[in-house]
């Protein structure tokens, strides 16, 4: 019997996220013989839509990262079209954000010399500091082409010689970079607005990944897709389909068998046994050394020490809102907002420990940017903040829904004060999403949205540069959000990408040596 025949699928794939689905599309394109498993009934994970009433809300998106235009794509657009020829349409978001605390309120724009422009404006004599800001973010941004150009083995010369402050900014928190370049604090406060999107502290959020965010957004813009994510994970399915790759949807990957170190295949929750030498995990390393190797006894002691070491990202809750008048009837005009008390960024960290209504939120008016995303006269809104999943442990059940609508309602009034509007009045659907809710509906542990805490010492770059050496089993792969690239939308997708080519470059290797 031939390796070929020898084995169900060359590559298998544990989840149906971004990540996953991009992880088996691109695995598919390469005519690997690709199985993807996904526990629900449909793709996506939290890149998905839900309907209630005459509405359809967005889960979780905010908006697209390094999506782009055509006469200026970005790296997810151009892996959509020019890769995996996915078909689907998004929309560009008007501006950047809206930022509003007690002593600021003001509108940013998309564009580097219109960002900085407005900066100056509301911020006389900051114009160099963050000039400076976003040279340095480029920078990194080219650092980070040259590692990819590199496939994840960067000459450390080139590095030093080409790269210079990529390698001097690497250990440092935006915090610490943002001081050092002499940048006004209210400016700060202005340019940090994307903070929660990362969900640490400035203290603690790792310039890189901070800087090579905020100049990605602030460069290319942000987009939204026409018909909410699930038009693109529909997309990256039929994809799939369409290029020979098989998907099982409710069915759950119960034990990924390993022998001597190495995969070997995967037992499913319908009690199927699949063989292959190779696995992508969409789900989380915690998951995966703590539940799915089998026999335990192949999960080697370093790999439970390094998921140990890390500390798990937030969980979220989201008011969808469904409301009876349209956002111009309602004096709503931009799409994204951040609402917080002030930019107090430990402070607002330390607030979603504790079960109250946090004094931050993330909220976006989805008519803003898909104008017939509802009902003519109508409009959706969903406001959202984060948690630590240990904030809900207490809640008793007969105590759930007082808590989580006390909190919900909390929330819309910040945001009704914060803009001078009424709303409460005008709803007609409302659904609110608790960690709780996360959790069913995805099984991810404590229902957490993002992956691990992306410190300096486990963000982006030490990812990147230590990727080879943290591979304990052979064979075995991780993709999405607790990924190398860290969490998010776009960060998931390309991790994807990633994970599928680390995964081909080992065939072709395994291929070459076989015909020698």
């Amino acid at each position: 019997m031939s390796e070929q025949d020898s084995e169900d699928y060359k590559v298998i794939i544990i989840g149906a996220g971004n990540g996953g689905l991009v992880a088996a599309a691109r695995l598919a394109l390469a005519s690997v013989k690709v199985l993807l498993i996904e526990q629900h009934n449909l793709p996506g994970g939290f890149a998905s839509s839900f309907v209630r009433g005459r509405f359809e809300f967005e889960t979780s998106l905010h908006e697209l990262a390094d999506y782009g235009s055509d006469s200026n794509p970005g790296d997810i657009k151009k892996l959509f079209e020019r890769v995996l020829n996915v078909d689907t349409e998004f929309l560009e978001i008007p501006e950047a954000y809206r930022i509003i605390t007690k002593d600021i309120d003001v509108v940013m724009p998309f564009g580097i010399e219109s960002f900085l422009n407005a900066m100056e404006k509301e911020v006389p004599e900051s114009r160099e500091s963050v000039k400076n800001f976003f040279q340095l973010a480029q920078d990194i941004s080219n650092a980070f082409v040259y590692i990819g150009r590199s496939k994840g083995n960067p000459d450390q010369t080139v590095l030093i010689k080409e790269h210079s402050n990529f390698l001097k900014t690497a250990g440092y928190s935006a915090q610490e970079v943002e001081n050092a370049l002499g940048m006004p604090k209210k400016a700060q406060d202005i340019l940090n607005a994307y903070w929660c999107y990362l969900g640490l502290p400035i203290s603690r959020i790792n310039f890189t990944l901070f800087a090579a965010m905020i100049n990605t957004y602030i460069k290319r813009g942000a987009y939204i897709p026409r018909y909410r994510s699930t038009e693109f994970t529909l997309a990256l399915d039929k994809r799939i389909r369409e290029l020979g790759g098989d998907i099982m949807y409710n069915t759950r990957v119960e034990k990924i068998l390993v022998e001597n170190g190495q995969v070997v295949g995967v037992e499913t929750s319908n009690g199927d046994i699949f063989k292959t030498s190779y696995v992508i995990s969409n789900a989380s390393q915690t998951l995966v050394y703590n539940k799915l190797i089998y026999p335990k006894s192949e999960v080697p002691e370093i790999a439970i020490k390094e998921v140990n070491a890390r500390i798990h990202g937030l969980s979220a809750f989201v008011v969808y809102l469904g409301l009876d008048a349209s956002a111009e009837e309602l004096g709503i005009n931009e799409y994204s907002y951040f609402i917080m008390d002030d930019m107090d960024t430990e402070n607002l960290y330390d607030q979603w420990n504790e079960l109250g209504v946090p004094k931050g939120q993330a909220t976006v008016c989805l008519n803003a940017a898909i104008p017939d995303c509802s009902p003519p006269g109508t409009s959706i809104i969903y406001i959202t903040t984060l948690y630590k999943p240990e904030a809900w442990k207490d809640v008793k059940l007969e105590d759930y829904v007082d808590v989580k609508n006390r909190i919900a309602d909390g929330l819309i009034t910040d945001f009704e004060n914060a803009l001078g509007v009424s709303i409460k009045d005008h709803i007609e659907e409302i659904e609110i999403a608790t960690p709780q809710t996360f959790a069913r509906y995805t099984r991810t542990y404590n229902g957490i949205i993002y992956g691990y805490e992306p410190e300096s010492w486990d963000s982006l770059v030490p990812r990147l540069m230590m990727m080879g050496d943290h591979n304990y089993i052979k064979g075995l792969e991780f993709a999405g959000g607790f990924g190398r690239r860290c969490h998010g939308y776009s960060s998931a997708l390309k991790d994807g990408e990633l994970a599928a080519l680390l995964v081909l470059n080992e065939l072709t290797v395994k291929v070459e040596v076989k015909n020698d």
